[in-house]
């Protein structure tokens, strides 16, 4: 392979920077927090009790993950095939890029009255849809940035600095804009930047605008310095021969013993992932009653420590290979799971507590911390992964099929929480559904080959 250019790989690097605050700020740590509170406020004045009204607000935010889940899915390895035959991904990037910036400003218009709550979840989630299909096809040029065993330090590095943009957009947005209960930000005496109505929660929705600026000014590089390779393509781009191109690789699949338990296993555990990424904040304003702040807070110590650990699950993966990474990661995360549905403020598992303890605030940052570290060793590791199990002519098409794999089922981890949810009237049984997922995920890992099976399936079709 010839060598890649610095300057490519930050500017693909770039993209985890730029696209990082919607997870970190916007699905878990800020704008999630606020649409639970602000639909349990809701569904509370329309008459329904306090635990009822948070179980509706949790279960309709779970709905908007489910439609949003399979609609990346049936869509993404389509794509895919025709970027791959087309040869062009970034001016695909680019369209979702805009989408992206005008759903996330978007946010800005939920106001603490639920003032159209049910438009700014669809503006959120159409959000998500833009910012997980250009993710498709960003991963799709990780395959060209370097060697198989290059290829891991590469991508934990490239998440691992996209940790440290949520980290300092997390920052940014606690110290200089989401007001507390007193109406200041966690700098002593110090109102919302720009004059921004505290009693109107004007800080805190400044949450979309910052995440679209943000966006918007950190990924210059990555246009700036990578492009399509002029070599590849070159097929037609017909609908009958995309979706006849598409179809042939979907058949090879099921041949492929590692990738199908690859695919159909990560599918599992990375559904479940989501779910603690998507319901972690909700979950600490629900059961633990905690302020947006403080989950913000919780959200740095998340977010710095996905950065250490998926810097260092890159150099593992260097050393030992992806596989045995997912699996420390997967168990880790299964404890946390654990604790998150046997800890109440009441009790910790069958332990109870005295009144006003700060044992389960405790707990909850070291979860937050496991969560962060553990999961963002499993992006890392399974995107290398990935790249293990993929033809090096079709790489987006092999990425739209990884988001296939992840998104197919997105429905599960959230309509399970959401039965279980309905069903138990409880919170915390809700994420029951997602450690049957993990486990069912780590079961499936015990076929797929360490170092996955693209060479020897390119050489079986030449």
């Amino acid at each position: 392979m010839a060598t890649v250019s610095k300057k490519r790989i930050w500017g693909w690097m770039s993209f985890d920077w730029a696209s990082q605050p919607f997870y970190t700020l916007g699905l878990t740590f800020v704008f999630g927090p606020y649409f639970a509170v602000v639909a349990a406020e809701h569904f509370m004045g329309t008459g329904l009790e306090e635990g009822a009204a948070k179980a509706q607000a949790q279960s309709l935010w779970s709905a908007g993950q489910t439609i949003a889940g399979l609609f990346i899915a049936f869509t993404a390895p389509f794509l895919g095939a025709f970027a791959d035959n087309s040869g062009r991904k970034v001016p695909w990037i680019v369209l979702f890029s805009i989408i992206y910036v005008i759903a996330t400003t978007s946010l800005w218009m939920l106001e603490p009255s639920g003032t159209a709550l049910i438009l700014v979840l669809v503006l959120f989630y159409v959000g998500f849809i833009a910012a997980e299909s250009s993710l498709n096809f960003v991963n799709a040029i990780l395959p060209s940035l370097g060697t198989k065993e290059e290829v891991g330090r590469i991508s934990g590095s490239g998440a691992a600095f996209g940790y440290w943009g949520g980290v300092v957009a997390l920052a940014i947005m606690l110290l200089l804009f989401v007001e507390q209960d007193n109406g200041k930000t966690i700098f002593v005496n110090l109102d919302p930047m720009f004059g921004l109505d505290a009693a109107e929660k004007e800080g805190t929705r400044f949450v979309g605008p910052f995440i679209a600026i943000w966006y918007a000014v950190f990924m210059i590089p990555f246009f700036l310095f990578v492009r399509d390779d002029p070599k590849a393509g070159g097929k037609t781009t017909s609908l009958g021969a995309v979706a006849g191109d598409l179809w042939g690789t979907l058949k090879s699949v099921a041949q492929r013993k590692s990738l199908l338990n690859f695919l159909v296993g990560s599918m599992f555990y990375r559904d479940a992932l989501n779910a603690l990424y998507a319901f972690g904040g909700v979950y600490a304003a629900l059961v633990l009653d905690w302020s947006v702040t403080q989950i913000g807070v919780f959200g740095v110590v998340a977010a710095i420590a996905a950065a250490v650990t998926t810097w260092a699950a890159g150099l593992a993966d260097r050393r030992f290979g992806p596989k045995p990474v997912i699996r420390v990661a997967v168990w880790c995360l299964i404890i946390v799971s654990l604790t998150i549905v046997f800890m109440s403020r009441e009790q910790v598992y069958w332990i109870a507590l005295p009144i006003g303890s700060t044992l389960p605030d405790t707990i909850f940052y070291i979860c937050g911390a496991v969560i962060g570290g553990a999961g963002g060793a499993v992006y890392s590791a399974s995107r290398s992964m990935m790249v293990r199990h993929t033809h090096p002519d079709r790489p987006a098409e092999a990425f739209g099929l990884f988001a296939l794999s992840g998104k197919a089922t997105a429905f599960l981890a959230p309509a399970g929480i959401t039965f279980f949810t309905w069903m138990t009237g409880n919170t915390q049984l809700g994420f029951l559904p997602v450690i049957f997922l993990f486990l069912i995920g780590l079961v499936l890992l015990w076929w797929v080959k360490p170092e996955g099976d693209a060479d020897e399936w390119a050489a079986h079709e030449s």
